[in-house]
């Protein structure tokens, strides 16, 4: 019976290829206004607190080596903000005869913004990819794998506002 000190510990050499894909990633970007008005799958909306939030992501087409950018700005909002975070998303979808599963999984979360911000201020919005846990996104007739990002924002009274964005990852 082998102990555990007793194993021999393998290291693993991994070589990751990143060749051409097909087609280019034409840019893409996207303006977005977040207001209690525009925000979906809310039951009192007349409890949130009024806001108003701006800005822009550069393209929602993203080679996979270089950043998501971006900025938000705050010009309104009665309550306090608590703060600002951008999740990265993964979400695999499954097929098959019984149906679809979809798996959506939180690979990346950068808080960009601490505190109730400083209104009408331009807050960059910077995410390089990590390597390990993206690829191009990929659709096939029964299996998928797509990214999207979340722009959170937490205020002091707990309630959270999130826009969410899909991505489409390519290769070099």
């Amino acid at each position: 019976m082998e102990t555990i000190l007793d194993i021999k510990i393998k290291r693993a050499n991994k070589v990751y290829y990143a060749g051409p894909q097909k087609g280019k990633s034409t840019p893409s970007p996207v303006d977005f206004t977040i207001t209690p008005e525009t925000l979906q799958n809310v039951k009192e909306r007349a409890s949130l607190p009024k806001f108003l939030i701006r800005g822009h992501l550069n393209s929602t087409n993203c080679v996979i080596t270089h950043p998501l950018t971006g900025e938000l700005v705050v010009e309104y909002s009665e309550a306090a903000i608590k703060n600002t975070e951008l999740h990265l998303v993964r979400v695999e979808t499954c097929g098959c005869v019984e149906g679809y599963a979809r798996n959506a999984t939180e690979i990346q979360n950068i808080q960009i913004a601490d505190g109730d911000v400083c209104r009408s201020l331009s807050v960059p919005i910077y995410i390089i990819f990590p390597r390990l846990f993206t690829c191009p996104t990929l659709e096939t007739t029964n299996f998928e794998v797509e990214f999207e990002v979340n722009i959170v924002v937490l205020l002091h009274d707990d309630h959270f506002i999130t826009e969410n964005f899909p991505l489409k990852l390519c290769g070099i």
